[in-house]
């Protein structure tokens, strides 16, 4: 795939919606390779890992996040795959950078959906990204992710934790609050897509998004990577980021560019020596 594989109609839909579907973004030693990485990072979790379900929830919903510089399977797929070329033809940014790895995987049974939230107003960053959510499984587009096309446009609207709704990062009433989608899905336009392994779907930072529970036999396992567009710069919060850059801000000054080893330059890629 190379850019011209992404074409004029699918940027501006990205443009325009937030969200699209590029079809077979991973070739199958890819998806093999994110199998792979996902296995290790369930076989050995890192202190940021979390159960996003309930103990009473007869499945389970695992989130791990920030692993590539541990797993070489991640860091490949995150530097060297298509999705750095896609990402940037799809922003139209001259560069692009990589912001971390999420790790989500909902077992069979699980009743846990995945509450409506954007993603930017968790992180430490201003400016524009995009995430590429891929499963290693096929994925009914039922038990998906579905996001509400068009929001990407603002405003940033109040995070809050998964479980029991908390706001732990901007303070109560700083931020607008979600709509009510569930009450009136028919008011909003909401997009998912069937994929199979290796499908991704890319979506604007502050892309409203959600999904549902895993009422399937087997697990729906994803890796999703997340990049920056060149007019991101590093924005230090009051509270706890999600995920946490640890002593970031006194390496980054605020507004600057990310240009730190923690977040490293991936497209275009680096000329042969």
């Amino acid at each position: 795939m190379s850019r011209s594989s992404i074409d004029r109609d699918l940027i501006d839909a990205f443009a325009r919606d937030g969200v699209v579907c590029v079809r077979k973004a991973f070739d199958s030693d890819e998806v093999e390779t994110a199998a792979v990485a996902i296995d290790r990072v369930l076989a050995n979790p890192s202190p940021r890992a979390k159960v996003a379900s309930s103990p009473e929830d007869p499945g389970a919903f695992t989130e791990d996040f920030c692993r590539w510089i541990e797993i070489a399977e991640i860091e490949q797929l995150a530097r060297h795959s298509r999705l750095p070329e896609i990402a940037a033809t799809l922003m139209e940014s001259p560069e692009v950078r990589f912001y971390h790895d999420h790790v989500l995987v909902k077992e069979g049974g699980t009743r846990q959906r995945t509450p409506w939230h954007q993603d930017q107003p968790y992180y430490n960053v201003d400016g524009s990204g995009i995430s590429a959510w891929v499963p290693v499984d096929p994925v009914p587009a039922a038990g998906g992710l579905e996001l509400v096309a068009g929001t990407h446009r603002g405003p940033w609207l109040m995070p809050r934790t998964f479980l029991d709704g908390v706001a732990k990062w901007f303070p109560e009433g700083s931020l607008a609050e979600l709509p009510d989608i569930e009450a009136d899905r028919d008011a909003f336009d909401v997009r998912s897509f069937e994929l199979q392994p290796g499908d991704a779907i890319f979506f604007d930072f502050l892309t409203v998004h959600g999904a549902p529970g895993w009422p399937y036999a087997g697990r729906r396992r994803v890796l999703s990577l997340r990049y920056l567009s060149a007019s991101a710069r590093h924005a230090p919060r009051e509270w706890r980021t999600s995920p946490p850059f640890e002593g970031l801000d006194g390496e980054l000054a605020p507004g600057a560019v990310m240009d730190h080893p923690l977040f490293p330059l991936v497209w275009p890629p680096p000329a042969p020596c």
